[in-house]
């Protein structure tokens, strides 16, 4: 008989619960699963299509080299024997600034992750680059000067919310929270519920929404102004809450005094009364605010955070009911890593600091492509597509054909692949023991181990296999008792010597991950399940009442039942409750408050006045905005490299307004050319009103290279990796100027 295993889907970060029918390595069908205690039986079409992700043809099976101009086949024992062997080199003669590590699990297998920074820093490097540092990390900086710890975020409680405002982002597609679309229509039907948009485009979301602020792009650092002036002048500030919550308030009140709105509101497009009514139920609703890329990529970003922080502080709406929460979770991602610290590292060329111990792919290939002696002259890439995925591939193609060493663990042959020196196969998210740390949830909270459900073809192995053999090698790993390896059958056993080894060897703690793998992970038949037990167990020393919330009964064999039922329950466990009452008992600042007083950007946002703006906002030379990526059904970022799943669909086109189509002479289902001052790309254009007039966009994620044949556009050839955000260096993607015209 045929059975269904339970799973979850990896290609976003919601990871919804899955069912799917395998046969060896392959998945043959899908359907949602119903008892998952997160997404309850939605599926979007993207998990719907994971066999297209698990069964493609151009999986790897064995580790390979670079000999030439081409790749051999090898033995696991002389892959890691060389790179161990090429890192003590670069190591001795560069210093740890010289290597680097990209990566750390996409959307799905976070576990390596926990290996791979530790193997970094027993290497005494910091440049740890990650995909969350070429999207989020503006926020995080804000988070970390707001709420005390840059790990520390903050989400929307939709539940309980009577007004969702939802800016730069488009959940009805990109799923932003847990079963998006059917929580959109399931609080549409709410009596008295509203929803905003703000968005240039009128995406799947504001067709739905109560109020669209349809505003021109790159203009939402004028309208929060607009909206903070608002509050401040029609007396609209919760007071109380402010009083007893929020530090800073006096300092940069008198920072909006000189705002004028119905100029803001010209400059933007929007009508001033619009924006008034709509700050007026900002503030006096049950208002939780979810943003997204729209603004993160935006021509302010970092700043659009800080104004997001100052609105919802102003209006009282952190740590309360129906607005913006600090949901549960069984293990943070991220350290806190604040500039100001000596200790905290920046890059030697772009002088950008580490924001939650990450710094962005934006910089990387000018970090690589210079005279510095401490330059980046040894990467190890894992799970990560950096000549599809980040800005700038020309730049990327350069620079990484100047490192003495490129390493790229992955599941198939990407662009990034080929480049490299060393290229070591992993089994996918559904041939391992893996998870992640996305699911975030309030006030109840869960976690989701995927058990393997297919087989491995080949000698694909868990990342954590790979950087233990390199640890080894190395000599990283330090000396454990061999007895811990002879009790790992008794975990009760195991963990009190764990326990005690480790009060007599502090100096040990940074590899536990790796002696775990050693001793418990031999026995368990997987690493990564070695590091959960560990994970569990530390949770339920540090979040007890959580747990008593949940119905579980703490004592000293609570981690091990917990460990024992998320093993037993395949799709996944509630494991604890937050305190919704005491919400804001979680922050971290050293008074318990939210600041909201940064000096760091008064001059800058001062710089930010609407007769400046307006003059700003003009490009002669490139008089249009390009939307470099937008989320849609038809894209999986560059994790779903077999076509195949979009056959018959416009998946990579370029959409212009019907006006500036018209005036441009560009026909729909015509190629039109692209120009900025990076590159050209020729394109199929696709008329609709949906976009913004001025503006075009074109989706990313595509350009891949399948079968030796490429299918759509990579837009990131487009996009310099210079127009970034001045402190985050977050790329400014949703606007980027460009010129548009029938191609010839």
């Amino acid at each position: 008989m045929t059975e269904w295993k339970k799973t979850s889907c990896v290609l976003c970060a919601q990871n919804c619960g899955l069912e799917v029918i395998t046969e060896g390595s392959k998945i043959l069908k899908v359907r949602a699963d119903r008892e998952n205690p997160r997404s309850q039986g939605f599926i979007c079409r993207k998990g719907a299509n994971i066999a297209f992700f698990q069964n493609n043809p151009e999986r790897l099976k064995f580790p390979l080299k670079r000999v030439g101009d081409r790749f051999e086949r090898i033995s696991w024992r002389q892959a890691l024997d060389e790179i161990a062997a090429k890192l003590k080199e670069i190591h001795g003669a560069h210093g740890p600034r010289s290597i680097a590590f990209m990566g750390g699990g996409g959307q799905g297998c976070h576990f390596q992750s926990l290996f791979g920074v530790p193997l970094l820093r027993g290497l005494g490097s910091y440049n740890h680059y990650s995909a969350l540092a070429q999207e989020h990390t503006g926020l995080f900086w804000v988070e970390g000067k707001g709420y005390g710890r840059q790990s520390m975020h903050s989400s929307p409680d939709t539940t309980a919310s009577d007004f969702l405002v939802l800016w730069g982002s488009n959940p009805m597609v990109s799923n932003r929270f847990p079963r998006a679309p059917l929580v959109i229509r399931e609080k549409k039907r709410e009596p008295g519920f509203l929803m905003a948009v703000v968005d240039p485009r009128e995406s799947e979301t504001a067709k739905l929404a109560d109020i669209h602020l349809r505003l021109r792009p790159g203009t939402d650092a004028l309208l929060f102004k607009a909206m903070i002036r608002i509050l401040l002048a029609e007396g609209l500030v919760a007071r109380d809450y402010v009083a007893g919550h929020v530090n800073g308030f006096e300092e940069i009140r008198g920072w909006f005094d000189d705002v004028n709105v119905e100029e803001n509101c010209r400059v933007c497009g929007l009508d001033p009364e619009a924006v008034r009514h709509f700050t007026r139920l900002f503030a006096t609703r049950k208002t939780a605010l979810r943003s997204d890329l729209g603004v993160y990529m935006g021509r302010h970003s970092t700043l659009h955070s800080y104004f997001e922080l100052i609105l919802l502080a102003l209006t009282g709406r952190i740590g309360a009911r129906g607005g913006n929460v600090f949901p549960g979770n069984l293990s943070g991602i991220g350290s806190h890593t604040p500039e100001e610290d000596p200790n905290t590292w920046r890059t030697v060329k772009t002088n950008i600091p580490l924001i939650m111990g990450l710094f962005p792919p934006n910089v990387m290939p000018e970090e690589i492509d210079n005279d510095h002696p401490q330059r980046i002259r040894a990467l190890m890439v894992a799970n990560s597509n950096p000549l599809r995925s980040y800005a700038d591939t020309k730049a990327y193609e350069r620079s990484f054909a100047k490192l003495d060493l490129l390493v790229t663990i992955e599941l198939a042959m990407t662009e990034t692949a080929v480049l490299s020196h060393y290229v070591l196969p992993a089994k996918s998210g559904y041939e391992k023991w893996d998870g992640t740390f996305f699911q975030r949830h309030y006030p109840e909270y869960y976690f989701h181990m995927r058990p393997p459900v297919a087989q491995t073809e080949g000698e694909a192995v868990e990342e954590s296999e790979i950087y233990v053999g390199l640890a080894e090698r190395l000599g990283l790993i330090p000396e454990y008792p061999a007895k811990l390896r002879e009790l790992a059958r008794d975990r009760a056993s195991y963990g009190a010597m764990l326990n005690e080894y480790l009060r007599a060897n502090p100096k040990a703690a940074p590899w536990l991950t790796y002696i775990l793998a050693k001793t418990l992970g031999d026995e368990l038949g997987s690493k990564n399940l070695a590091v959960l037990w560990m994970l569990v167990n530390q949770f339920v020393k540090n979040h007890p009442q959580d747990l008593l919330r949940a119905g579980y009964r703490v004592g000293p064999a609570t981690g091990e039942e917990l460990f024992s039922k998320i093993l037993r329950e395949p799709g996944g466990v509630q494991i604890g409750v937050v305190d919704a009452e005491n919400n804001l008992t979680q922050l971290e600042t050293p008074d318990r408050k939210i600041h909201i007083h940064f000096p760091e950007v008064e001059s800058w946002m001062r710089d930010i006045q609407p007769e400046d703006e307006k003059s700003r906002l003009v490009n002669k030379e490139y008089p249009m905005i390009l939307m470099s990526g937008n989320h849609m059904e038809m894209v999986a970022n560059t994790n779903m490299r077999d076509p195949a799943w979009n056959e018959g669909r416009r998946a990579c086109t370029m959409r212009i307004h019907p006006a500036d189509a018209a005036e441009l002479g560009i026909q729909d289902g015509q190629p039109a050319l692209v120009e900025t001052e990076t590159a050209s790309e020729k394109v199929e254009a696709e008329v609709t009103a949906a976009c913004h007039r001025g503006q075009v966009v074109i989706p990313h994620g595509f350009g891949l290279l399948h079968m030796e044949r490429v299918y759509g556009v990579n837009v990131n050839r487009l996009a310099s990796g210079k127009h970034r955000d001045r402190i985050a260096a977050t790329p400014l993607h949703r606007y980027i100027p460009c010129r548009v015209r029938p191609a010839v």
